[in-house]
Protein backbone atom coordinates (compact mmCIF):
# COMPACT_ATOMS: atom_id res chain seq x y z
CA UNK A 1 0.00 0.00 0.00
CA UNK A 2 1.01 3.34 -0.90
CA UNK A 3 2.39 6.29 1.43
CA UNK A 4 -0.83 8.33 0.96
CA UNK A 5 -3.10 5.78 2.08
CA UNK A 6 -0.85 5.40 5.20
CA UNK A 7 -0.83 8.80 5.87
CA UNK A 8 -4.53 9.06 5.72
CA UNK A 9 -5.35 6.15 7.63
CA UNK A 10 -3.20 7.55 10.84
CA UNK A 11 -5.34 10.69 10.04
CA UNK A 12 -8.93 8.60 10.01
CA UNK A 13 -9.62 8.88 6.84
CA UNK A 14 -11.99 6.41 4.95
CA UNK A 15 -13.70 3.65 7.25
CA UNK A 16 -11.31 5.00 10.08
CA UNK A 17 -12.49 7.24 12.87
CA UNK A 18 -10.20 10.60 13.45
CA UNK A 19 -7.90 9.42 16.25
CA UNK A 20 -7.53 12.93 17.55
CA UNK A 21 -11.13 13.86 17.03
CA UNK A 22 -11.93 10.88 19.44
CA UNK A 23 -10.48 12.07 22.30
CA UNK A 24 -9.65 15.98 21.63
CA UNK A 25 -12.11 17.65 24.13
CA UNK A 26 -13.55 14.76 26.09
CA UNK A 27 -13.45 15.55 29.26
CA UNK A 28 -11.67 13.12 31.98
CA UNK A 29 -14.93 12.34 33.84
CA UNK A 30 -15.75 10.56 30.61
CA UNK A 31 -12.31 9.41 29.74
CA UNK A 32 -11.62 8.04 32.93
CA UNK A 33 -14.43 5.92 33.47
CA UNK A 34 -14.28 2.28 33.41
CA UNK A 35 -17.74 1.06 32.37
CA UNK A 36 -18.38 -2.25 33.67
CA UNK A 37 -16.97 -5.41 32.01
CA UNK A 38 -14.64 -3.36 30.33
CA UNK A 39 -11.14 -3.26 31.31
CA UNK A 40 -9.70 0.12 30.46
CA UNK A 41 -11.08 3.27 30.68
CA UNK A 42 -10.25 5.54 27.18
CA UNK A 43 -7.67 7.17 29.37
CA UNK A 44 -5.36 4.07 29.66
CA UNK A 45 -6.25 3.07 26.17
CA UNK A 46 -5.01 6.71 25.19
CA UNK A 47 -1.98 6.13 27.75
CA UNK A 48 -1.25 2.61 25.62
CA UNK A 49 -1.34 3.93 22.53
CA UNK A 50 0.82 6.71 23.42
CA UNK A 51 3.09 3.94 25.29
CA UNK A 52 3.78 2.13 22.19
CA UNK A 53 4.27 5.42 19.32
CA UNK A 54 6.70 6.41 22.10
CA UNK A 55 8.40 2.91 22.15
CA UNK A 56 8.53 2.37 18.06
CA UNK A 57 9.91 6.11 17.48
CA UNK A 58 12.27 5.60 19.83
CA UNK A 59 13.09 2.35 17.96
CA UNK A 60 13.36 4.29 15.05
CA UNK A 61 15.53 6.03 16.14
CA UNK A 62 18.49 4.39 16.99
CA UNK A 63 17.35 3.88 20.59
CA UNK A 64 17.01 0.07 22.22
CA UNK A 65 13.81 1.25 24.57
CA UNK A 66 13.55 -2.27 26.84
CA UNK A 67 10.77 -4.38 25.61
CA UNK A 68 8.21 -4.94 28.37
CA UNK A 69 8.04 -8.19 30.46
CA UNK A 70 4.24 -8.32 30.32
CA UNK A 71 1.62 -6.34 28.32
CA UNK A 72 0.11 -5.51 31.77
CA UNK A 73 3.73 -3.23 31.65
CA UNK A 74 2.38 -0.84 28.72
CA UNK A 75 -1.33 -0.06 30.61
CA UNK A 76 -1.38 2.25 33.22
CA UNK A 77 -2.65 1.32 36.56
CA UNK A 78 -3.04 4.66 37.88
CA UNK A 79 -5.93 7.20 38.12
CA UNK A 80 -5.46 10.41 36.15
CA UNK A 81 -5.80 14.38 36.96
CA UNK A 82 -7.27 16.54 35.00
CA UNK A 83 -3.71 17.83 34.20
CA UNK A 84 -2.77 14.46 33.54
CA UNK A 85 -5.41 13.52 30.89
CA UNK A 86 -4.77 16.85 29.10
CA UNK A 87 -0.64 15.90 28.60
CA UNK A 88 -2.30 12.33 27.63
CA UNK A 89 -4.31 13.68 25.25
CA UNK A 90 -1.33 16.44 23.71
CA UNK A 91 1.11 13.51 23.62
CA UNK A 92 -1.08 11.68 21.45
CA UNK A 93 -1.43 14.74 18.54
CA UNK A 94 2.11 15.03 19.03
CA UNK A 95 3.20 11.49 18.35
CA UNK A 96 1.14 11.28 15.70
CA UNK A 97 2.50 14.28 13.65
CA UNK A 98 5.85 12.80 14.40
CA UNK A 99 4.68 9.40 13.51
CA UNK A 100 2.83 11.50 10.22
CA UNK A 101 6.27 13.12 9.20
CA UNK A 102 8.14 9.84 9.36
CA UNK A 103 4.85 8.57 7.25
CA UNK A 104 6.34 11.15 4.33
CA UNK A 105 9.67 9.60 4.26
CA UNK A 106 11.46 8.89 0.84
CA UNK A 107 11.58 5.37 -0.36
CA UNK A 108 14.83 5.23 0.60
CA UNK A 109 14.35 5.95 4.08
CA UNK A 110 10.91 4.25 4.31
CA UNK A 111 12.77 0.89 2.87
CA UNK A 112 15.59 1.19 5.84
CA UNK A 113 15.49 -1.68 8.40
CA UNK A 114 14.56 -0.77 12.14
CA UNK A 115 16.55 -2.32 14.70
CA UNK A 116 15.08 -5.16 16.83
CA UNK A 117 14.69 -4.82 20.30
CA UNK A 118 12.60 -8.17 20.94
CA UNK A 119 13.19 -11.89 19.76
CA UNK A 120 10.01 -11.53 18.83
CA UNK A 121 10.51 -8.72 16.22
CA UNK A 122 12.60 -11.11 14.09
CA UNK A 123 9.84 -12.58 12.80
CA UNK A 124 8.21 -9.90 11.19
CA UNK A 125 9.10 -7.05 8.46
CA UNK A 126 11.12 -4.35 10.43
CA UNK A 127 11.17 -1.90 8.28
CA UNK A 128 10.59 1.90 8.76
CA UNK A 129 7.63 1.39 6.18
CA UNK A 130 6.35 -1.93 8.39
CA UNK A 131 6.72 -0.28 11.64
CA UNK A 132 4.59 2.44 10.78
CA UNK A 133 1.96 0.32 9.32
CA UNK A 134 2.14 -1.73 12.61
CA UNK A 135 1.41 1.47 14.44
CA UNK A 136 -1.32 2.24 12.38
CA UNK A 137 -3.00 -0.81 12.52
CA UNK A 138 -2.54 -0.97 16.41
CA UNK A 139 -4.08 2.50 16.67
CA UNK A 140 -7.20 1.73 14.47
CA UNK A 141 -7.84 -1.30 16.71
CA UNK A 142 -7.90 0.83 20.21
CA UNK A 143 -9.61 3.93 18.04
CA UNK A 144 -12.02 1.79 17.63
CA UNK A 145 -12.37 1.06 21.21
CA UNK A 146 -12.36 4.86 22.18
CA UNK A 147 -15.56 5.02 19.70
CA UNK A 148 -17.39 2.11 21.31
CA UNK A 149 -16.97 2.98 25.04
CA UNK A 150 -17.81 7.04 23.51
CA UNK A 151 -20.96 5.31 21.98
CA UNK A 152 -21.77 3.23 25.16
CA UNK A 153 -21.71 6.65 27.62
CA UNK A 154 -23.53 8.44 24.90
CA UNK A 155 -20.63 10.42 24.25
CA UNK A 156 -19.99 9.74 20.67
CA UNK A 157 -20.94 13.16 19.05
CA UNK A 158 -22.92 13.07 15.91
CA UNK A 159 -20.71 13.30 12.35
CA UNK A 160 -17.21 12.38 13.34
CA UNK A 161 -17.55 9.31 11.33
CA UNK A 162 -19.63 7.34 8.95
CA UNK A 163 -23.47 7.20 10.20
CA UNK A 164 -24.91 5.53 6.78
Amino acid sequence: MNQEVLIELLHGKGSHANPIVAVQGLPLELAGQRLKGQPFSIAQIVWHMNYWMDYELRRIGGEAPVYPEHATESWPAQLFTTSEWDRIVARFAHLLVEISALAKSDTEVLNKEVKTTHAGHTQIASSLLAVLWQIVAHNSYHVGQIVLLRRMMNAWPEGLGDTW
